[in-house]
């Protein structure tokens, strides 16, 4: 004869026995903070479960927390994954610590085809997603940002305008200062025409500070910032190359190029060879992010370090923390600044011209 096996209690039974609601024990059994629920509500239920023998699975789990295990990574282009050796690295340490962690992770564009820059709540509807780290967000998508903080959707913000995001949790990068050192460099060596290439458009917060940190240190050292000695490429070595092109075309003279990433200095050096311009010796150029080729440039790229690693990793980190019921930053983070590597491209040991 054999013995039926007892089937076991159901969230139901449980909820009965606590004297409590079976969205009590939901929210309780699967970690759900913030629903009013009190501690010692929380600790009866727990216990009763327990002596029970209560165990949700994880469909039931997934269900009722809405807990997919899913991290979106939001960039503003997914072409840029192609030529952005910063982006690459950033991608390549979430995805790594994502997996430590047992999470998975996708990568949103905000300018995919048919979708309204900043439709980041949409982002969260569609995919079904935990939790968003956004990573260069335009100026003006700040107020989408301040709509999922205020849904109480973790969020982590790469930024390099944390004063304009307070009570987020952000990673802030000073790209103001490290771009005013980078052009400081080059007025120390004795340059006064200093062009700069953006790596994109000034809407994005990064862009937007590189440049003010390029006028900042010219206007401080006593030259006129001049615009005709400005413009905006795309990410890509390509870009910087038609730029670079751009700017020799006005004929507008310049000793001394900073350039927003490292992919555009490449860019440039070839636009600046084919007009028979010599880098460092008739222009010095000092690049952004010293990704992992730079040092193998011709001539090798000064630029300012940044460090997309660390970056990733303190990301993930804060975004565990809100996983973990933590609503508010219990700290300010200081702003993180580039370190400047100095090498031949900038022309450290050559008298300027």
């Amino acid at each position: 004869m054999t013995t039926a096996r007892p089937r076991p209690p159901t969230s139901a039974q449980v909820a009965l026995k606590a004297g409590v609601s079976r969205t009590t024990v939901s929210f309780v059994l699967n970690g759900v903070r913030n629903q009013g629920i009190s501690e010692s509500t929380r600790a009866k239920v727990l216990s009763v479960a327990r002596e029970m023998g209560y165990q949700p699975n994880a469909a039931a789990r997934s269900l009722a927390s809405g807990s997919t295990g899913t991290v979106a990574l939001v960039i503003p282009k997914a072409s840029h994954l192609c030529v952005d050796s910063f982006l690459a690295q950033l991608v390549a340490t979430l995805n790594e610590a994502c997996h430590h962690h047992g999470l998975k992770m996708l990568i949103e564009s905000t300018d995919e085809e048919g979708r309204e820059p900043g439709s980041f709540m949409n982002l969260v509807r569609e995919r079904s997603i935990d939790g968003l780290i956004v990573a260069n967000p335009r100026i003006s998508e700040h107020s989408h940002l301040e709509h999922i903080a205020q849904a109480g959707i973790p969020l982590v913000v790469l930024t390099s305008r944390p004063d304009d995001l307070p009570g987020f949790f952000t990673v802030p990068s000073d790209t103001y200062l490290s771009a005013k050192t980078a052009v400081q460099h080059l007025l120390n060596l004795g340059h006064k025409k200093i062009a700069y290439i953006s790596f994109a458009q000034p809407e994005f917060d990064s862009v937007h500070e590189r440049e003010i940190g390029w006028r900042a240190a010219l206007t401080e050292a006593g030259h006129a910032p001049d615009p005709a000695l400005v413009e905006y490429a795309d990410i890509s070595a390509q870009s910087g190359y038609e730029a670079t092109r751009r700017l020799l075309a006005r004929g507008v003279k310049f000793s001394a190029l900073f350039a927003g990433n490292d992919t555009i200095a490449f860019g440039a050096i070839r636009a600046l060879r084919e007009a028979q311009l010599r880098v460092p010796e008739d222009v010095a150029l000092v690049g952004y992010d010293d990704i992992p080729i730079a040092a193998f440039a011709s001539p090798p790229l000064t630029t300012m370090k940044s460090d997309p690693i660390g970056q990733a990793q303190t990301a993930l980190k804060l975004l565990m923390d809100q996983f973990n019921g933590q609503v508010t930053p219990t700290e300010t983070r200081p702003q993180t600044q580039a370190k400047l590597i100095i090498r031949s491209s900038c022309g450290a040991t050559i008298t300027p011209p």
